[in-house]
């Protein structure tokens, strides 16, 4: 019998019709502007309701899009923080599919079994159930990459280097994209925000996992650990877009900041 994570968010976060799910995530894709140099190792991408980071996560997504990863990704490795349950190192979903109003995406069962031998990972479904930090995400997937296998991680209590030795474990090849899900400085004004997160960026971009306070992204940890492997594999790494909700449909007095990062080798 399949065992099927239902989406917790459809009709909240994003549009629960699915025709409706299409063509929203279809116009951010159209509107978004970037010049792709090469399919992405890897991405930072935020995980607010559409209306308010979508744009942005679209951007790191049109990238996706505009190279030919459909073709060569078969696989992603999604991280996010566990936002309603409390998780010690990293959980992963037992489940079979995670469905979503678009269709379901198969787990890639068998990386999930290696790594629950890692003493970090944890099969704890009840992470995943309500979780949207990684749920937003796959609308878009399954826009951009059609049929492919999904290795969902919720990043709870951990570090940089368990992170790290847990990506290093399903890194893999070209067929394996690395998504890390994360919003950035949370409730400051509009203009203290834009500076804190030009702050975080830096880091990102210097590849610098040390520099980001647990303040500046609730989706640190992933981050980090992207951000130790990226020196390791020496990958580059380029913005695609930095906003906040006041850029979007919030107003400018408690913003919560978006960014989208591509990496590559």
């Amino acid at each position: 019998m399949i065992t099927v994570r239902q989406p917790a968010v459809a009709g909240t976060f994003y549009p629960a019709h699915p025709e409706t799910l299409r063509k929203m995530v279809q116009g951010m894709l159209d509107i978004a502007q970037t010049e792709p140099t090469a399919i992405p190792k890897a991405m930072i991408v935020p995980h607010a309701g559409y209306i308010y980071s979508g744009e942005i996560a679209a951007t790191g997504y049109r990238w996706l899009a505009d190279t030919n990863a459909r073709e060569v990704i078969s696989r992603v490795v999604l991280v996010g923080p566990s936002h309603y349950v409390p998780v010690r190192g990293l959980a992963v979903d037992t489940a079979d599919v995670f469905s979503t109003p678009l269709g379901d995406v198969p787990l890639d069962t068998a990386a999930i079994e290696q790594l629950l031998s890692l003493p970090q990972v944890m099969a704890l479904p009840a992470a995943h159930a309500r979780e949207h930090s990684l749920e937003v995400h796959l609308p878009f997937l399954q826009t951009v990459l059609g049929d492919f296998s999904l290795v969902p991680l919720a990043a709870g209590q951990t570090n940089a280097a368990e992170v790290a030795e847990v990506l290093s474990a399903v890194w893999g090849g070209r067929e394996t994209l690395i998504v890390i899900s994360s919003d950035l400085s949370h409730f400051l004004d509009y203009d203290t925000a834009r500076k804190v997160d030009r702050m975080t960026a830096t880091a990102i971009e210097m590849l610098q996992p040390s520099a980001i306070a647990s303040d500046q992204a609730c989706g640190r940890f992933g981050i980090q650990g992207l951000l130790l492997l990226a020196r390791r594999h020496n990958l580059r790494v380029q913005r695609v877009d930095l906003r906040n909700s006041g850029d979007t449909a919030g107003s400018k007095d408690r913003v919560v900041g978006y960014g989208a990062w591509v990496f590559f080798e």
